[in-house]
């Protein structure tokens, strides 16, 4: 990975940002650093807005339209997670490179229309999966492709976050906020893009399965939800690999990637230093037939003292060291837009596996033009402010609303930030 100084001055890719909450760990990272110059923020929250604003001393817009003519080279997304392609589409109509925050696209539909207008605009494109550059993935993808572990063949993905009840009331004010309906498998990118990323891999076919909540759990008798706890998601690879995901709201909260390949072993310590890599390599007929195996702690393969600074292990400088270097070199950056569309529909489809009794489903490949045109009209989804005939509910239970104690307690949180909406 080559570094970003080349002894010449630059001139600076003057980036906006949409979404002051999220994004303002992007903001604050897009700097001369990177070669990258903040220019303009965009959100409807004016009261953040502004003060955000002033401390970074751009320019601030509650319009987006309005936002798209500022003078800039590029956009930085991390507005709501079911609004990412509709923006993004819009800002690479205006000649605008993108790099988008998880989820891609929230539908099939979506997805083969921002596929499109990347291929249409000539732009770079990058989806903001933070993850596969966290410490261990990085180390776990050099071992792969220096062969340490052989042919890939079962994988394991975790994101596991639980939070209590008042920290999740604070990161989802509202009713209709999207944390309060969104179903179980659809935030499973953080879980599955390392996988994809340490040995090359694409999602073939999915089986979901999805865990509702218990009435008994006392966050759940106090936050605003009526999607279910959590999913887990089998994924069959395009090279024949199976992996597992796990994702979202089961208690013992960790992250974590597990490889298994034709001639070794590897994955992060599950407690401690959690960044360590574990590896293990059984020798069988090869060399002294000894077995090899270590414990250790890697550094970055690049931008150690960097990246070690930034939040998520490292994945947030990361993703804005390749959108940087991606656009100077004019050329689409690892997690471009049929990664990241594809890592994105696994749980689109893993959410209608689980709704039919985790019947397998096929996650169709957009590079292939024939493929796309079958899906250009599916606009299936789970948003019940925008449902329609056939659109499925946001748990596998139905229709689940909250009671009415939990419901009074999320308001008083809510109130208690500022938040005086339903």
């Amino acid at each position: 990975m080559a570094g970003t100084s080349t002894g010449k001055k630059q001139t600076p890719i003057r980036v906006g940002v949409i979404g002051v909450g999220r994004g303002h760990g992007f903001a604050a990272g897009a700097g001369p650093h990177l070669g990258m110059e903040l220019v303009a923020l965009c959100d409807t929250w004016e009261e953040r807005l502004e003060k955000v604003g002033k401390e970074l001393q751009v320019a601030t817009y509650t319009d987006y339209e309005r936002f798209l003519e500022h003078d800039m080279d590029a956009v930085i997304l991390a507005n709501y997670f079911h609004e990412h392609a509709p923006f993004a589409v819009k800002a690479l109509n205006a000649g605008m490179h993108v790099m988008s925050e998880t989820s891609a696209c929230f539908t099939l539909a979506q997805g083969v229309e921002l596929v499109e207008a990347v291929e249409r605009s000539g732009r770079i494109y990058m989806f903001a999966e933070n993850y596969p550059y966290m410490l261990f993935n990085q180390e776990m993808r050099r071992l792969y492709q220096n062969g340490r572990v052989g042919r890939f063949m079962y994988g394991e993905g975790e994101y596991v976050h639980p939070m209590d009840a008042d920290s999740t009331n604070r990161i989802s004010p509202g009713t209709g906020h999207w944390r309060n309906w969104l179903p179980a498998t659809y935030y499973c990118t953080h879980a599955l893009a390392p996988v994809m990323f340490i040995t090359d891999t694409r999602p073939h076919k999915v089986n979901g399965f999805v865990i509702p909540r218990c009435a008994d759990d006392p966050v759940y008798q106090r936050v605003a939800r009526c999607n279910d706890a959590a999913s887990m998601i089998t994924v069959r690879m395009d090279n024949g690999a199976v992996v597992k995901l796990l994702q979202v709201g089961l208690r013992g909260h960790g992250v974590g990637v597990r490889i298994h390949g034709s001639r070794g072993h590897m994955e992060n310590l599950r407690c401690g230093d959690r960044n360590q890599v574990w590896f293990r390599r059984e020798n069988y007929h090869e060399g002294d037939g000894k077995p090899e195996e270590s414990t250790y702690r890697a550094e970055f393969p690049a931008e150690h003292q960097q990246a070690a600074q930034s939040g998520h292990g490292g994945g947030d400088y990361f993703m804005n060291y390749h959108f940087a270097e991606a656009i100077r070199r004019n050329e689409q950056p690892y997690w471009d837009v049929y990664r990241g569309v594809a890592a994105s529909i696994v749980g689109i489809q893993a959410y209608r596996s689980a709704l039919d009794d985790a019947s397998p489903v096929v996650i169709p490949d957009f590079r292939d033009k024939t493929v796309r045109s079958q899906y250009a009209d599916d606009h299936w989804q789970p948003d019940p402010a925008r449902r329609r005939e056939g659109d499925p509910w946001p748990s596998i239970m139905g229709e689940v609303k909250p009671s009415a104690d939990a419901l009074a307690y999320a308001r008083r949180i809510w109130a208690e930030q500022g938040y005086t909406g339903e």
